[in-house]
């Protein structure tokens, strides 16, 4: 042989792979279980909305029942106040005014206690005219009292903390 034929043998054995055991190194492509791992940016969506929907869902039911026992406890509050009035009722069956009068101041002291207990304040009315806590229903002119004063109070108004629950109805001076 030649040198040349030697020199085209050794290039196509070195090229060839062997077959008698060296394993010649190949690109191997990802394993799929890598890919079964990490969810598909879809089934990560999904479940996130469907984690927000359950928050959602958790959230109203809470506050459902929070309202419900804050209702509950109020009106175990106002029982009290109920039975006061059922016996002024019947101070009233009898025709004993005296009796009748002192019903009904006790169902109002039990009440405006009741209320009061719960944040639940009269607006004041002395003074000068508040567009933000009085509501006027009429202007009248009145006699040795400064203009926009408040002459009546027609029905009071009550707040809630900070917030008013219902403007006082007030006669106005003009």
């Amino acid at each position: 042989m030649t040198d040349e034929s030697r020199n085209v043998e050794e290039q196509v054995e070195a090229d060839a792979p062997d077959v008698e055991g060296d394993v010649v190194a190949e690109p191997v492509a990802e394993e799929p279980a890598a890919e079964e791992s990490a969810p598909a940016p879809d089934d990560a969506y999904l479940r996130l909305a469907a984690d927000f929907d359950n928050y959602r869902k958790r959230v109203a039911r809470e506050h459902a029942e929070l309202t419900r026992r804050a209702n509950e406890r109020l009106l175990n509050e106002l029982l009290p106040v109920l039975d006061d009035l059922e016996r002024a009722l019947e101070a009233a069956s009898e025709h004993e005014e005296a009796k009748l009068e002192e019903g009904v101041r006790l169902v109002h002291r039990s009440l405006l206690g009741l209320v009061e207990r719960h944040g639940l304040s009269e607006i004041d009315t002395e003074g000068s005219f508040d567009p933000h806590v009085h509501e006027a229903l009429l202007a009248q002119p009145g006699e040795g009292v400064e203009e926009g004063s408040v002459l009546q109070v027609l029905q009071k108004g009550y707040r809630l903390g900070d917030k008013v629950l219902r403007p006082a109805r007030v006669i106005v001076a003009e």
